[in-house]
């Protein structure tokens, strides 16, 4: 195999490999008296992490809004629960940047900021004491504490406020009349039919008593876009509340806001991302998939407001686009490029007019541009190998840093994060992020966690990718090299990329991640016989694939809300139609039974010797907690092989909650601590179920460090 370069890369060649992981700044023992003071990032660090997001900027382009994320702090003694958001506005005075000032701050969620017209309120949403639902609220940018300003009989979804500030538009669900007799014992329930579908509505903000009308139904309506000048609205709307029909037949509606009247309605090729009025109101620009199979949302589009065409601008362009808004009359677009990312400005014909600067160590998820003419700003949020994401500004000198939430982290000791790339058995150039222990490469190669995101429709960034079910630094500092590889089928790199795995389930998309442990084998930098893989959902997949069919690779595999049976999962799972059409091609009775149980682990078991821990969240839709339970119990029954199913209650796929977060990190790094220590062996006793969590809020740490 050989080893392709590419920006920041490990290793130049397969035939320097063995002096680079000797010469390379990223592999090299060079701690300054100032870094030996630093602590290793830990566990525990994983409740101090903030995380910047729903970025807005200001109509006249002077203050940047915008949320952090916090989780909450067991060992600090909060309450268990999902993380807090506060709210956070930057302001420009006469060129110069403020502090950011924190407006909000009390435990709970605060989202979808937006400005007022004149811009002297953010409104955003919350369910604070006293409210039944999630409703609207204000605060002026002058002080003063904020004002609830509408509540609805269900919680409010995407909304928007007119100009003059008069008008309130907002999506939301009728409310269930039927009597709650639950307290009685009468708690059944038809699946898949809740039949209430959520309208657009409209209700008068400043009158009191006001009663909200509806403004458009028939069908689902998920998000929607008011546009400049308030007379239309373009609004997504799939046929049914069902998750399928959410992912893979939306489309796009144009309506006015005086009749609530349809002037156009745009028939979405595939699955449907962001879209944004033109400053003008004459152009849509939307991010969808660019026919039914694609996987994704990455291909930029656009459509004249007074017409139900529309036009594919980058379809074959070698990236995914996350985000974009119109930027004097062109489209800003957050593009992923590989492992990389660019903001790319391109015209309403598709022709890329430039790529803005930002700095090579950040990756960009999301932007938003105020101000008017020349006076737009963009600012945008960002995250790096060395922190998570913060809030950004483009300038006439580059690129500037606005916020820094996570200062405490210039205290911590980061292990190194460099792109590795190589040749998968078929010539394909695959890339991955690799994290890397401090210190010089052991004898042998250090121990490795190849960690595989879900989808397989997504993919690693270089930026931050640490956390609690992505063991990067923490992994690290317990001594292990952690490998994020963007296996065949993720994005980042075009739409032909994404589909090389579609009908192929488990086969060269999977091969990828052996091939990737053989070149990091040959390069010196791992131990092929401390092996371990991990993810979820997908990633969840391809680890109990390698706990199995792939089981000779793999010396222990945690699995997350992973699928163990292909036949099963399709009866199982609330995305169907997304399973048969950009994903297995076929329908499982169209002659393809058998080859979905061929791609099922539970197909391999017998053969497995792989040490499997296995996780799941008991209130899983997506991927439904019988996989997990199906894994479970083959292994149990056809192998003497260690094997552990853990539960979390009241998850879903994917842990929320603090406790479960923590609960589910110390499992992960026990289970590869036990069976890829250097004297393991994979009949090993599985290690005690019980963590002594009171032990561990109490101060005790029971996680180990390379230093």
């Amino acid at each position: 195999m050989l080893f392709i370069p590419t920006k920041r890369n490990l290793l130049a060649s397969a035939f320097t490999a063995l002096f680079a992981i000797s010469a390379s700044p990223a592999l090299a023992h060079n701690h300054s008296a100032k870094s030996a003071d630093k602590a290793p990032f830990t566990i525990d660090h994983l409740a101090h992490m903030a995380n910047a997001g729903n970025i807005t900027v200001s109509p006249d382009g002077s203050v940047t809004a915008y949320t952090v994320s916090k989780p909450r702090n067991l060992k600090a003694g909060d309450d268990n629960g999902s993380p807090d958001t506060h709210l956070f506005v930057i302001r420009t005075v006469n060129g110069i940047q403020g502090e950011p000032v924190q407006f909000i701050g009390t435990q709970g969620s605060v989202s979808a900021l937006t400005f007022s017209g004149d811009g002297q309120h953010i409104f955003f949403k919350s369910k604070r004491d006293g409210d039944e639902n999630t409703s609207l609220y204000s605060i002026a940018l002058a002080g003063g504490e904020a004002t609830k300003r509408f509540e609805y009989d269900t919680s409010i979804g995407d909304y928007a406020v007119s100009d003059d500030g008069n008008t309130l538009y907002f999506v939301a669900r009728p409310k269930d009349e039927t009597p709650d007799l639950s307290k009685k014992g009468f708690a059944a329930y038809a699946y898949e039919e809740d039949v209430r579908l959520a309208s657009l509505w409209q209700v008068a903000l400043n009158e009191k008593d006001a009663q909200a009308t509806v403004l458009l139904d028939g069908g689902h309506v998920s998000n929607f876009e008011l546009s400049n000048d308030g007379k239309h609205i373009t609004a997504a709307v799939a046929p049914t509340n069902l998750v399928d029909d959410s992912l893979m037949r939306r489309d796009l509606v144009i309506l006015e806001t005086a009749t609530g009247k349809v002037k156009q309605h745009i028939d979405i090729p595939g699955k449907l991302g962001a879209f944004e009025f033109s400053d003008d109101d004459k152009h849509l620009a939307f991010l969808a998939g660019t026919d039914v199979h694609d996987t994704a949302t990455g291909v930029l589009f656009i459509a004249k407001t007074n017409s139900n065409e529309f036009t594919r601008l980058t379809p074959d362009t070698l990236q995914h686009i996350q985000d974009i808004d119109w930027y004097n009359g062109d489209i800003l677009a957050v593009a992923h490029r590989g492992v990389e990312t660019e903001l790319v400005v391109y015209d309403t014909k598709g022709n890329e007019k430039t790529i803005l600067p930002t700095p090579d160590d950040i990756a960009v998820r999301a932007a938003d541009i105020g101000g008017t003419g020349s006076s737009k700003v963009i600012r945008f949020i960002a995250d790096s190998p060395k922190h998570p994401r913060e809030v950004f500004a483009v300038t006439a000198n580059g690129t500037e840093k606005l916020s820094h939430h996570n200062v405490w982290l210039d205290g911590v000791k980061l292990a190194e994060q460099t792109t590795f790339s190589y040749e998968a058995r078929d010539g394909r150039n695959i890339e991955g992020l690799l994290i890397t222990p401090h210190g010089d490469v052991p004898k042998g190669g250090w121990p490795l966690i190849l960690t595989v995101h879900g989808g397989p429709e997504a993919h690693f960034s270089d930026g931050w990718i640490t956390r609690y079910s992505n063991p990067g630094q923490f992994g690290a500092t317990q001594g292990y090299a952690v490998y994020y590889p963007n296996y065949r089928g993720s994005t980042g790199r075009g739409v032909a990329f994404a589909k090389e795995h579609q009908n192929d389930y488990a086969g060269k998309e999977f091969n990828d991640l052996v091939d990737g442990v053989d070149a990091l084998v040959k390069a010196g930098i791992v131990n092929r016989d401390r092996v371990g893989i991990t993810g979820g959902s997908y990633g969840g997949y391809a680890s109990m694939w390698g706990a199995t069919a792939q089981s000779e690779h793999f010396a222990a595999s945690v699995a997350f809300v992973g699928i163990s049976n292909q036949v099963s999962k399709f009866g199982t799972s609330d995305i169907p139609n997304e399973m048969h059409l950009v994903h297995s091609l076929k329908w499982p009775w169209e002659d393809n039974w058998m080859n979905l149980m061929k791609r099922s682990p539970l197909y391999h078991v017998g053969k497995s010797t792989t040490p499997t821990l296995i996780l799941h969240g008991e209130k899983d839709t997506r991927v439904h907690p019988s996989q997990s339970m199906e894994l479970f119990r083959s292994m149990k029954v056809r192998t003497q092989t260690p094997v552990r199913l853990v539960f979390y209650p009241n998850e879903g796929h994917g842990n929320r909650k603090a406790a479960s977060q923590y609960d589910y990190a110390l499992r992960l790094m026990r289970w590869m601590n036990t069976y890829l220590a250097a004297d393991a062996s994979r009949t090993d006793a599985m290690p005690e179920f019980d963590l002594d969590i009171e032990s561990l809020l109490n101060g005790d740490d029971e996680e180990k460090s390379d230093d």
